[in-house]
């Protein structure tokens, strides 16, 4: 039966959500209460020529993405070039530099040249993390988690040992590797599922296979191309869209939600896909008798971290840099405990460049260098201008020496920070948050905020806060799961 739904945002979900309502014969309406469309993945060009991806930069399990356009009939090619960085990024110690090649008997040698024996044991690794990534990301992720019964199957019974949804990330990384730049190079992946490496499921190696087997890559024109290629896709199935378009009540009659509120007027759907943020959806848009979730509830989660970004403009190209540089030169465990535990500003921060105009030189004016600088930091904390202007200082002495350069601020052509409040104010992310809700054990899959309403038989969510969790692949997962939920 053909249903009109609503969408509410246009982030990585929503568009993945509305793509496939659409395909399955639905009258489809996104509405994004931004000026464009993308949630965090949005991009914005400067008066003097500078172009920003505001959110995204890891091209990483390139398949899965290529999955979503196949759905369709497309390619990704169809839509933007693809290129692969070599080397995939660099890592800055406190004693040298180590650049991750693209070529895997590359990277074995990487591994051996750093700790003997340790080539033999990547292959080991990576076996191990390829059946994790074959059997999780095909099977495993693609689950609505209403119940634990959904993953009594033959595959996932069979695997689930070798899963290791019981052991931690922290652990498994060490039964293959010793040298602490190894294992940070391991474990640097999962800090952006939210917890550190101690918290997170061994499962998770299945993101090392993901990266660095599978490559890391480049979309050329920046992020947002993925963006405007899934709104096309989406469009060519009949999806509507609608920015500046701000949802702010969902009307429920009979446990149905009947209308959304949009910009003050009222709207009839016979279905809402939420892919708005899930706390901001039940607090501000439902009344309490229909929310899943209370305030203790989203007090108890653990989050991923939020960050603080400097998109930053050169008048001048900055030599000794690659696409992508980590700063790896202090002691991550200290980082991710004051995210995590402590949660408090970082007392010696790693932090990350981004550089995509080494690529693309499209993305800045000519002979001019396009940089944004990020800093995961913790989620509700205080986030004043004085203390961002602080790090910044620091990232960018750290940047200097690296580089070889000095008075790097005498070149800056353009300059715009983005934080904890900037997150809330643009997407109404609980307590600033910038990458959802963290993939511990006892927030994976059925432990996860639930995919559809339980008062309401009509309203699902979709997104980074609910199933199957942070991360590109995974919120484009997401939507196609909710789709689908919202189908039956």
């Amino acid at each position: 039966m053909k249903k009109k739904i609503a969408i509410i945002g246009s982030g990585f979900s929503g568009l993945s959500a509305a793509a496939y309502s659409s395909q399955q014969g639905h009258e489809v309406h996104v509405f994004e209460k931004n000026s464009s469309l993308g949630g965090r993945a949005r991009q914005f060009t400067t008066e003097n020529g500078y172009v920003f991806d505001m959110g995204p930069s890891w091209y990483w399990m390139p398949d899965i993405i290529e999955s979503f356009f196949e759905d369709f009939g497309r390619k990704a090619a169809d839509f933007y070039e693809l290129v692969s960085l070599d080397p995939q990024f660099e890592m800055v110690f406190s004693d040298g530099i180590m650049a991750v090649p693209q070529n895997y008997e590359a990277m074995k040698n990487l591994f051996e040249a750093t700790e003997t024996g340790a080539g033999k044991r990547l292959d080991d690794f990576m076996e191990d993390a390829r059946y994790k990534y074959e059997v999780g990301m095909k099977n495993f992720v693609n689950k609505p988690c209403h119940s634990w019964m959904e993953f009594i199957s033959p595959t996932i019974a069979k695997s689930a040992l070798k899963l290791d949804l019981l052991s931690n990330f922290h652990r498994f990384v060490r039964k293959y590797f010793s040298h602490p730049k190894l294992i940070m190079l391991m474990e640097f992946p999962v800090i952006f599922l939210g917890a550190a490496p101690k918290d997170i499921p061994a499962l998770y190696s299945l993101m090392n296979y993901g990266g660095y087997k599978l490559g890391t890559w480049y979309p050329m024109g920046g992020f947002s191309k993925v963006i405007d290629a899934m709104a096309s896709v989406a469009t060519e199935q009949g999806t509507q869209f609608h920015c500046n378009a701000q949802v702010d009540q969902i009307i429920i009659k009979n446990k149905k939600a009947t209308s959304i509120v949009v910009n003050d007027t009222e709207i009839e759907f016979d279905t809402v896909i939420a892919s708005s943020d899930y706390h901001h959806t039940e607090k501000h848009m439902l009344s309490e008798e229909y929310r899943n979730y209370t305030e203790d509830y989203w007090k108890t989660r653990t989050f991923a971290p939020s960050c603080l970004i400097y998109y930053l403009g050169f008048k001048d190209k900055i030599p000794n840099l690659k696409h992508h540089t980590l700063f790896f030169e202090n002691d991550l465990d200290l980082h991710t405990h004051e995210i995590y535990e402590d949660k408090k500003w970082p007392t010696q921060p790693l932090f990350y460049v981004c550089c995509p105009s080494k690529t693309d030189p499209n993305l800045a004016p000519e002979h001019c260098e396009n940089i944004f600088l990020l800093m995961p930091v913790a989620t509700g904390i205080e986030d004043h201008e004085e203390t961002r202007e602080h790090y910044f200082q620091e990232m960018i002495g750290r940047l200097e020496k690296h580089t070889g350069t000095s008075n790097l601020i005498s070149k800056i052509d353009y300059k715009k920070s983005y934080c904890i409040k900037d997150f809330k104010e643009d997407y109404n992310a609980y307590e600033g948050n910038a990458y959802g809700l963290a993939n511990t054990l006892s927030q994976t899959a059925v432990l996860k905020p639930s995919l559809k309403n339980k008062k309401i038989s009509n309203l699902f969510y979709t997104g980074q806060l609910t199933v199957p969790g942070p991360g590109v692949p995974p919120s484009i997962i997401s939507g196609k799961i909710a789709a689908n939920e919202a189908n039956k």
